[in-house]
């Protein structure tokens, strides 16, 4: 605190305290899956309701299985999603299939509900060729491996939509650690100036691998980095899917309007490592933090929601993952029936015009293989 001439009082300390105080978290749901906010509440029908679960469900079904394939070897890459459904599908359910997807490498299930056919994701983990070839109709760019990258792409790809007057918006997401990114400023900054038609989601999981939050930055919410570009930020429960999908349409009816982006930052957690490639949160998270997280498990809050109001049950529930382990080995089978990929293969992809010691490689290798 510190005093000017005239005896005005610069309580800087205060000033940090209301700048926080402007983003409080939003929630619909508490952990009982009990409706706290009847204003929030968002206007779904039941089959909504359900369908959403649903696909909550799926992804936490595509995640325990992905997380075996992991450790068989039979994937590359992988990051696991579980504890993430609400945040990642429930944000994605308020958009639609018109709407240009921007995802990070944990994004893989809102890529497959946008179209992506699940196959093909599992070859991309691999490294395939074929987990990169989109279909024209298809609005989505692959999964961006580079922190933070897509941030900026997002940003163009609204100014494109908005200078084509078209009807939609680019949805992007990033975790913490992509938020502590200079790509991530940059990007939000752009889109505001030119009120770029982008829907931000960070999703605060709580540790860039293993950085905690708090020690990438000193704001004590993401969501707050918004007011810098003269956007709106908004902070909302992550593990809460009906707080989730109220927020993220409004969001996109927000930034659909003309009104500009919108960054949304989803507190949330990941239960299992932040990848499959040997991290292990057991040397930088204590048992009580993923005790205290499992109670806040977003299905069981949105499972007891729907049993409450008499549209689910045990039975339909365990039907519908049967259906989803079949579609998954399916998927998978699809994926390892793909013919393998050759050097040739990798040296013809690398220029649109191959320069003449790529063609002399490429012939090489062909006769390699011919063998």
């Amino acid at each position: 605190m510190a005093k000017t001439k005239n005896g005005f009082v610069l309580d800087f300390q205060k000033h940090l305290d209301d700048v926080a105080n402007l983003f409080p978290m939003v929630q619909v749901l508490d952990e009982n899956g009990k409706v706290i906010n009847e204003d929030l509440l968002p206007d779904l029908s039941d089959d909504q309701l359900v369908e959403l679960f649903e696909n909550m469900l799926w992804s936490r079904a595509l995640n325990d299985r992905s997380v075996i394939l992991a450790r068989q070897g039979r994937l590359g890459f992988f990051a696991p999603t579980a504890g993430q459904e609400a945040s990642q599908l429930a944000s994605y359910y308020a958009f639609n299939k018109e709407d240009i997807l921007l995802p990070g490498y944990r994004d893989i299930p809102q890529l497959v509900k946008h179209g992506l056919p699940l196959y093909k994701a599992f070859l991309w983990s691999r490294g395939h060729v074929e987990g990169n070839k989109y279909p024209e109709s298809l609005k989505a760019l692959p999964p961006q491996i580079i922190i933070g990258a897509q941030i900026i792409q997002a940003a163009g790809a609204g100014l494109g939509l908005k200078k084509r007057k078209k009807p939609n918006v680019a949805l992007t997401y990033t975790g913490d650690g992509g938020s502590s990114q200079g790509d991530t400023y940059e990007g939000i900054n752009f889109a505001g100036a030119f009120k770029a038609p982008v829907v931000f989601i960070i999703q605060n999981n709580g540790y860039a691998i293993s950085t905690p939050w708090e020690k990438q930055t000193a704001a004590p919410t993401l969501a707050q980095k918004a007011a810098a570009a003269g956007i709106v930020g908004i902070q909302v429960d992550g593990m809460d899917p009906l707080a989730v999908y109220a927020v993220s349409k409004a969001a996109r009816d927000w930034a659909l309007a003309g009104n500009g982006p919108v960054l949304i930052e989803t507190i949330t957690s990941r239960f299992q490592p932040h990848s499959m490639s040997g991290d292990d949160p057991k040397r930088y998270r204590d048992q009580a933090s993923f005790e205290a997280w499992d109670k806040k498990d977003p299905l069981i809050r949105m499972r007891h929601y729907l049993h409450e109001k008499g549209i689910w049950d045990e039975a339909h529930e365990l039907a519908v993952i049967e259906k989803f382990d079949n579609e998954i080995k399916e998927a998978v089978q699809t994926a390892d029936n793909q013919p393998k990929q050759k050097v040739s293969e990798f040296l013809e992809n690398m220029f649109e015009v191959p320069t003449f010691t790529i063609k002399e490689q490429i012939e090489h290798f062909k006769a390699k293989e011919g063998k």
